[in-house]
């Protein structure tokens, strides 16, 4: 069976299964958009162009030139290479075993520290921020106080600053952030910037992922760390048997 010529360009057959093997190379959340009618016609556009460019090419002279031998031999050289390359990772693998094991040996790779949800009002003095707190309990929104006198860029999100875990705070925010109960306002706390008055949102303690949550990162962290292994193995053993004689640069 004959394969569904879709195009003819500059006397080439445009086939179903080359517009098939374009698209392939595609990332893949691109390739979710070239299954529809329109994406696949300009991506046969695409190939339309390349034939028709290719065959100005070769009347031109341009694939006789000197330049064009050039940069053949260069790709020549960097597909070998890493053709070769690739022989030597390709074969990789890590069993289900060793991520297991890598999993308890490191615990840190499971671990969520614990995290504060917090929303801030910035201002320059503590008298600011205690005139901002009275207003707060007179019932104005802290959204809209965040808006209204924050100095800080959150304030275009009503003073929000989503989650965060220690260390990524100033010490005298995280420290009140952290031990402040979920729902009330905290504050004047003066921190290097000015003060803050804070309201505490969630709390999420510390945790450890299952096996089966961080199975995947683990196996990549692996695959990579071995792949690496026997590519720097595999330079050192093909110089001594090539030799290398490195300059100063």
């Amino acid at each position: 069976m004959s394969e569904k010529i879709l195009a003819v360009a500059a006397g080439h057959e445009i086939t179903e299964q080359e517009l098939n093997n374009l698209i392939s190379n595609y990332p893949p959340e691109q390739q979710i958009y070239m299954s529809s009618p329109q994406a696949k016609q300009q991506a046969l556009e695409q190939l339309i162009a390349f034939h028709l460019f290719h065959k100005m090419a070769v009347e031109e002279g341009i694939t006789k030139s000197q330049e064009y031998e050039e940069m053949v031999e260069k790709l020549k050289v960097e597909l070998a290479s890493h053709m070769a390359a690739t022989s030597v990772v390709e074969g990789i693998k890590i069993s289900e075993e060793e991520e297991k094991k890598f999993y308890e040996d490191h615990p840190e790779t499971s671990q969520e520290k614990a995290q504060v949800s917090a929303k801030h009002i910035l201002v320059e003095t503590k008298e600011e921020a205690q005139k901002v707190a009275k207003e707060l309990e007179q019932g104005l929104g802290f959204e809209e106080a965040a808006g209204k006198y924050s100095t800080c860029p959150s304030k275009d999100k009503g003073g929000d600053l989503g989650y965060f875990t220690r260390g990524q705070m100033v010490p005298e925010f995280e420290k009140a952030a952290f031990e402040g109960e979920i729902g009330t306002i905290i504050g004047p706390v003066e921190t290097q910037f000015g003060f803050h008055l804070i309201l505490v949102e969630d709390k999420k303690e510390a945790s450890v992922r299952p096996f089966e949550e961080v199975q995947a990162k683990i196996h990549q962290q692996l695959i990579q760390g071995r792949q690496q292994e026997a590519y720097d193995a595999k330079v050192k053993e093909l110089e001594a048997a090539y030799g290398v004689e490195r300059k100063e640069l």
